[in-house]
């Protein structure tokens, strides 16, 4: 899933999301320790995608998009202010 499409989840959406990709990964996890598949690549790309879900929630967990935006703005009013 790209990142973009992740961060236009809801956050119900996100959870439910992360709790199927885990799981997704358990399984094959087990079928690499049984012998019976060989997913290394399908294995990095699921770690991957529960990362990029698991930043998203914690960005908007503190809110960290809009204070970026905002802080922007703030600091490019501050140096004209300063002048």
């Amino acid at each position: 899933m790209e990142l973009e499409k992740i961060r236009n989840l809801s956050d119900a959406e996100l959870a439910h999301q992360e709790k199927t990709t885990a799981e997704q990964l358990f399984r094959l996890r087990f079928q690499v320790s049984l012998g019976q598949n060989d997913g290394v690549k399908k294995l990095r790309q699921l770690r991957k995608e529960i990362a990029q879900i698991k930043t998203v929630a914690r960005e908007r967990e503190l809110a960290i998009r809009g204070a970026q935006k905002e802080g922007a703005a703030e600091a490019g009013a501050g140096k004209g202010a300063r002048k």
